[in-house]
């Protein structure tokens, strides 16, 4: 009997992806989203859709009940502090992580979500700052300025207080920019600027996806974060020289060499086994696409 998983925001950017991999690996998978896509939805055994709004919590409760998963993956959220009010963007972050993540543990059920790279405060900030120290891991203070990141704060708070009080596993996974096969918009970017409050981070959604799937199989138990990084930036250049060009300094503790990420993912490796396998270079021209909704 295969198990099951509500993915929400399962028809967003990342979603798809993360929807896509657990039906291969065998998952009957329960996607939510606001809107149903009704008679468009795409012929794909194993995949039922469903509509919810995740601020309210007594939907949130009734479809984690009626669907009783083993796991729930909870990538729900407006992605950017710039597109809507700030209430807004971070009361429906918050309150769509509280009732979700809620809803798993009294199920107990296994919780991937997606918090962010942004937790620690460089992607939005009113002045761009170094971090402490070079490669940034999951234990660099978290400092955000904007509703976005701080929301994702508040969540992975959320994820602790699951993990304790219905002891289930919670998997906070933050990832950097993230890129699709073919469609690689950090390369877009004309100048150091566009980039440097990530540091020129990106990840694959195809690594995110594996990344979900490797922590739902994982032996974890409590809470723990997790980056979601490619092992080197996207300018195909050294990543210290850069920092140093466009902040005209590096923090006094520094180990990268040549392209390495500015960020870690020496947690993930060692807890999940979980390594990055796409890279800018050759997935920029992939064509290689997923897609939940039939043309």
């Amino acid at each position: 009997m295969s198990r099951t998983a509500i993915v929400t925001g399962g028809l967003g950017h990342a979603g798809q992806w993360v929807v896509d991999r657990l039906a291969r690996d065998g998952w009957r998978v329960i996607c939510v989203d606001l809107t149903h896509p009704g008679y468009q939805v795409a012929e794909r055994e194993g995949i039922t859709f469903r509509a919810a709004d995740l601020t309210e919590r007594a939907e949130a409760l009734d479809l984690v009940a009626e669907f009783d998963p083993d796991a729930v993956v909870h990538f729900a959220a407006y992605p950017s502090p710039t597109r809507h009010a700030d209430g807004r963007v971070f009361e429906t972050n918050a309150m769509s992580t509280y009732h979700t993540l809620v809803a798993a543990g009294r199920s107990g059920a296994r919780v991937v979500w997606a918090s962010s790279e942004s937790t620690y405060g460089f992607p939005f900030a009113r002045e761009q700052t170094l971090p402490d120290y070079l490669p940034i891991d999951e234990d660099h203070p978290l400092r955000p300025e904007d509703p976005y990141g701080t929301s994702k704060v508040v969540g992975e708070e959320v994820g602790r207080m699951v993990a304790r009080r219905y002891d289930v596993p919670v998997a906070s996974i933050r990832p950097s920019w993230i890129q699709e096969p073919g469609r690689y918009h950090c390369r877009e970017g004309r100048d150091l600027s566009d980039g440097a409050g990530n540091f020129w981070s990106y990840v694959d959604a195809r690594d995110v996806a594996g990344m979900v799937a490797a922590a739902l199989e994982s032996p974890l138990e409590g809470h723990e974060a997790f980056l979601a990084v490619a092992d080197e930036n996207y300018l195909d250049r050294p990543t210290v020289d850069a920092i140093e060009e466009y902040f005209g300094a590096l923090p006094e503790g520094c180990s990268l060499e040549g392209e390495e990420s500015a960020f870690s993912t020496e947690k993930a490796h060692d807890l999940l086994g979980w390594k990055p396998k796409h890279d800018w270079r050759t997935a920029a021209e992939e064509s290689v696409s997923v897609s939940l909704i039939a043309d």
